[in-house]
């Protein structure tokens, strides 16, 4: 494995002898034969984190600590001669809901990586109205390597991954978000190493962003407890399928409440996300009044294990976390935000081969 040295560019090399001086040989190979398991990855969609084999979920992960090693502003790698592996490889990105993160990381790293993403907003296509999903996909799969979609329904998803020709990219739907997952769990194992036998407390609306972390945090041998008002609880499948990954996992069964302190109380993750997704403003009202008691200010993270750090996806809002605790030397909510960014460009390269 380290006679692979000699085929990259000299920056590169620089940088992986530096890496290799730095953590050691064996942690060097060890990241090399995890990302080595995402061979059989491409051309795969994207679309749930249990849909993720273990080994492709920690291949995703390592390969998305790789590229920050050697594109991250960090780096003594020159941008203009890093690696280029997308080099003539585009992607369309299906932005039915806007977003500040999903955009940037997705264009940014693309080209990085040498690619091209084009982003197409409600104004620039006409999905599922003028136009099937299925001819969207027929289409689009012509021109671009990737399909990548941020869209309202799930069934969205399904639609595009099952006519598109091309890898898809699920960057959201009201079901999974499991690219925010990817950086969650980055951000958590940059704390904390190791993040097995951890217990993670998820405090707020039983929404797509928790689905895919109860999936993930399982996956990684993390406890889950969860604490949502009534009648906001997780979908029950997806909740079935975190309990049969907890127990094949070695963790403890999910924890389910609706009193935020009892999920926070012995946890070494709180996380919390918007209580009123877009569209759903007209339940602004309804949704504030029913979390009374949810936001996650000093007092709910003193429950918590000494150590114990804050995760948000954004955009953010006071309701939900206190300015304290937001801003805090607790908080990751950026160095989770810029991960978003580190693991699109890892499941993009993984998708077509390009590892």
């Amino acid at each position: 494995m380290l006679s692979s040295l000699r085929y990259m560019n000299k920056p590169a090399a620089r940088l992986a002898a530096e890496t290799l001086a730095k953590s050691g040989v064996g942690s060097y190979a060890k990241r090399v034969m995890s990302i080595s398991a995402l061979s059989d990855f491409e051309g795969k969609n994207f679309i749930s984190i249990d849909k993720l084999s273990n080994a492709e979920l920690r291949g995703l992960l390592d390969l998305s600590k790789k590229y920050r090693d050697v594109y991250g502003k960090g780096s003594s790698v020159e941008p203009t001669t890093a690696s280029k592996p997308l080099t003539g490889q585009s992607v369309s990105m299906i932005f039915q809901k806007r977003s500040t993160r999903t955009r940037v990381s997705t264009e940014t790293g693309c080209n990085l990586l040498g690619g091209q993403a084009l982003f197409l907003g409600p104004s620039d296509i006409q999905l599922g109205v003028n136009e099937s999903m299925r001819d969207t996909a027929l289409v689009l799969s012509r021109f671009n390597s990737i399909i990548l979609a941020r869209v309202f329904s799930h069934n969205d998803i399904l639609e595009l991954s099952k006519h598109a020709t091309v890898p898809v990219i699920n960057a959201l739907s009201d079901m999974h978000h499991p690219l925010q997952t990817l950086a969650d769990l980055m951000a958590l194992e940059d704390h904390f190493g190791d993040v097995s036998g951890k217990t993670l407390a998820w405090v707020g609306d039983g929404n797509n962003v928790l689905h895919d972390l109860m999936l993930g945090g399982a996956k990684l041998g993390m406890n889950i407890k969860v604490a949502t008002p009534d009648g906001y609880e997780a979908n029950d499948d997806v909740l079935e399928t975190t309990k049969k990954l907890a127990a094949e996992n070695g963790t403890e069964d999910v924890f389910l409440t609706t009193v935020a302190s009892e999920a926070v109380k012995g946890s070494d993750v709180v996380v919390t996300d918007t209580w009123v997704s877009m569209g759903q403003e007209s339940e602004y009202e309804k949704r504030v009044k029913e979390f009374d008691g949810y936001q996650v200010n000093a007092s709910l993270m003193k429950q918590a294990n000494p150590g114990a750090v804050f995760l948000h996806c954004l955009p953010r809002h006071p309701e939900e976390v206190s300015d304290e605790v937001f801003y805090s030397d607790q908080s990751l909510v950026f160095p989770e935000a810029e991960n978003r960014m580190w693991t699109v460009m890892a499941v993009m390269a993984a998708q077509l081969g390009k590892l």
